[in-house]
This record gives C-alpha cells, sequence and structure tokens, in this order.
C-alpha cells in the first residue's frame, strides 16, 4: 500500500528543511516538496539537491512571477492598495498565487494535505490557510509550528541538531540574522534591533535591494512611464511587460533609496510587530499610477476609490483574495481605469519620487478653467449662489444658535 502525500511549501531555508524529516518521522508521509518562485532569485540556487538529501520524494519549482504581477501585483496597484498608509503588501500578495499553485500540485499528485512552515503567531499561516481552504476544502492542512505536543524545536540550533540526527549534514549554522522574504515586488526584514521599536535600523547591515537616500548618487535621475487602463506598458521608451518593468524600477530605486519603510503594523492575529520593508519598484510604480489618476479621475470617483484601494489592501492582507468581496471591489477598480491612460515622467533623487510632467488624452485638466482669468465654462458670478446654496446648512444653524442665545 502507498504511502499517503503531502505536499510541502518549501523555501530550501533551515525550517522547511527540517520539516521534510519530520513529516516523515511523525506521520509516515511522502513529502513532495514545492518552492513557489515569485521572484526570490539566488535563493532558489542549489534547492533541487537540498530537498532530496532531506529526504523528499520530489521537487517541483514553480516559476509563477508573470502570474504574480499580472494578476495580482497589477490588481493591487490598479487599487492603490496600501495596509496602513505604508505597506505595500509586498509578502500578501504572493500568498494567494502560491496557496492556488500548492493546490494545483497536490490535486496532480493526488496527496492528501498541505504542509507550511508559517509560524503560529504571523499572517502567512492565515494567507495560505484561507487560500487553501477556499481553493481545496477537503484537503488537510499541517502546520507544524503550531503543533507543540509534536514539533519540539525551538531554536535554530534545535533544528539544526534534528537535522544531523537524521543523516542530514547541510550548510547552515546558527547564527542568528535578520528574518527576511523576499519576492519581484520586495524584501522584508524583521528581528535583531528591529524588534525594539526604539532602535533605528541598522541599515548598511540590513538593505538589500538598495542603498539609503544618503549614500545615493548626488545627481537625480529622469523616469518616463506610460500606462494603458492603469496597467504599466513602458519604461524610457522601451515597451516591457510588467515584471520586467518592476525589475528595472527596483534596480533604479535601489540605487537612489526609494521605498524603505520603516512601520510598526497592527498583525491580523492581534499584536503589532515591526518591520523594515524595502519596495523600491513597487513604491515608483504606485506612484506613477497615483500621478497619472489625479489627472484623470473625477473628484467623486476617485474619493470612493481611496475608500476602495483600503479596503483591497485590507482584504490582501488578510489572506481573503480568494472571496466574493475581492472580486467585487476588483470590478468596481477595474471601471476606474478604463480611462487611466498616458505618460508619467518623475524624477528619482535621494529616497525621493519628483513629479516632472503627466500628460494623458483623457485628463480632466483644462487650463482655461484652472486659470485665474474668467473662461467660456465658468463665470465668477456662478460662485456666489453656489457658495450661498453650499453653505445654508452652516448659514442656518449660525442664526439658530443667535436665537437660542438671546
Amino acid at each position: 500500500m502507498s504511502k499517503e502525500k503531502v505536499v510541502l511549501a518549501y523555501s530550501g531555508g533551515l525550517d522547511t528543511t527540517a520539516i521534510i524529516p519530520w513529516l516523515k518521522e511523525n506521520f509516515d508521509y511522502e513529502v513532495i516538496c514545492c518552492c513557489i518562485d515569485c521572484g526570490q532569485g539566488e535563493e532558489l540556487d542549489g534547492l533541487e539537491e537540498r530537498a532530496k538529501l532531506s529526504g523528499a520524494s520530489k521537487l517541483y519549482i514553480e516559476n509563477i512571477i508573470d502570474e504574480f504581477c499580472d494578476d495580482y501585483i497589477v490588481p493591487c496597484v490598479k487599487a492603490g492598495a496600501v495596509y496602513e498608509n505604508k505597506y505595500l503588501l509586498g509578502p500578501s500578495m504572493a500568498r494567494p498565487p502560491i496557496a492556488k499553485k500548492l493546490v494545483e500540485i497536490a490535486r496532480k499528485e493526488g496527496a492528501t494535505a498541505i504542509c507550511h512552515g508559517a509560524t503560529g503567531k504571523g499572517n502567512d499561516q492565515i494567507r495560505f490557510e484561507l487560500g487553501i481552504k477556499a481553493l481545496a476544502p477537503d484537503l488537510k492542512i499541517i502546520a507544524p509550528w503550531r503543533m507543540t505536543d509534536v514539533w519540539t524545536m525551538q531554536s535554530r540550533e534545535d533544528e539544526i541538531e534534528y537535522c544531523k540526527a537524521h543523516g542530514i549534514d547541510l550548510p547552515f549554522d546558527a547564527k542568528h540574522s535578520y528574518s527576511r522574504d523576499r519576492n519581484l515586488w520586495h524584501i522584508s526584514h524583521e528581528g535583531l534591533e528591529l524588534e525594539d521599536p526604539a532602535c533605528e535600523p541598522n541599515y548598511d547591515d540590513l538593505l538589500v535591494l538598495g542603498v539609503s537616500p544618503e549614500k545615493a548618487p548626488d545627481e537625480g535621475e529622469y523616469v518616463t512611464m506610460t500606462f494603458e487602463a492603469g496597467v504599466p506598458k513602458s519604461l524610457n521608451g522601451k515597451e516591457m511587460k510588467v515584471s520586467e518593468i518592476i525589475t528595472e524600477l527596483n534596480k533604479l530605486g535601489g540605487k537612489h533609496g526609494i521605498g524603505i519603510v520603516d512601520i510598526v503594523e497592527n498583525r491580523v492575529v492581534g499584536m503589532k510587530s515591526r518591520g523594515v520593508y524595502e519596495t523600491p519598484g513597487g513604491t515608483i510604480l504606485m506612484e506613477a499610477h497615483d500621478q497619472l489618476e489625479e489627472l484623470v479621475l473625477d473628484r467623486a470617483t476617485y474619493e470612493v476609490k481611496k475608500d476602495m484601494g483600503n479596503k483591497m489592501a485590507q482584504i490582501v492582507y488578510e489572506g481573503k483574495w480568494f472571496t466574493p468581496l475581492r472580486e467585487a471591489v476588483q470590478a468596481f477598480v477595474d471601471v476606474t481605469q478604463q480611462y487611466v491612460t498616458g505618460e508619467v515622467k518623475f524624477k528619482l533623487y535621494k529616497g525621493n519620487i519628483i513629479k516632472a510632467g503627466t500628460t494623458s488624452p483623457y485628463s480632466l485638466y483644462s487650463e482655461s478653467l484652472a486659470s485665474f482669468t474668467t473662461g467660456e465654462l465658468y463665470d465668477h458670478h456662478d460662485a456666489e449662489g453656489f457658495i450661498n446654496l453650499f453653505g445654508l446648512p452652516l448659514k442656518v444653524r449660525a442664526m439658530k444658535m443667535q436665537e437660542l442665545e438671546k
């Protein structure tokens, strides 16, 4: 009789490496590792040998970079989805497509369970599991870090010793470092001095994608982008895929110290956590999109869209991508984007994105209306009647207060 199969969300790090023999020992599973490539770069080097050495029967490395960019990042950019005014949802956006791919592999392999290595205090356990529940409610979910009766390892030292005891000698050491998560959109940093909000981040040791503004070049650099219906199409005159645009913007933004955010955020599980996020390309892309949007959206639509952007950010942060609410919010956003087309120019300089001109065939800006002289569509005398009506409730209330005070 063949063993039951479990699909492990595998990063190649110490945690998920130790989980492989642990799953075999405690559940007698056949372990199938699945590493989802969302743009982690060199972190994927040597994974196949490591997974097999650790006891996995198979390793899938699934490249979903373009799907991640086109189907998850772009909708969030269109929505202007920013969590708590700062966080550009780097890890959050990647979890739904990862969960989707894990389910696909589980179905392909006939697995009965999916395992992840997210901790019991974080947001990722929620994001992974809500995605799996929405797509495959019949699959069992194994979360070792919450299974304290059988998962007894509490430190990197414990995990290293466990691996050695099972004949797995891997190139990990017990030296504590920042806890990081990376994909094409961002890299996050937690731990060490960041655990104390009173401490300034040690940016010289911490930064991976770029430099601090102080170390950026003394000369600014101009960048031009075009959008069609809210989707980025070209960078500096060259048409590119969204993934290619983000890759190039990461280089430009990192060079000029763009997109470094130090935030104390409110996790879904109730606690506050402090982290530093590097999102150089994403910060530029969001700003460029906003720059074009303010030219083409009318006031009432823009106002409601801001609310929908905040709602989208909350939905994504909480792992509720595969829900009717996300679909409905995204549908609203897509309608607002049909005329978000044009060219945006800006200058990058020491952590700043400085406007340098925006054009759109759908621009609602009228120079004759905005000027101080009277134009054909606007008569200064009309303002008097408008102000009288607009201020009528204030005037009536003030008159009532005067009567009562007599």
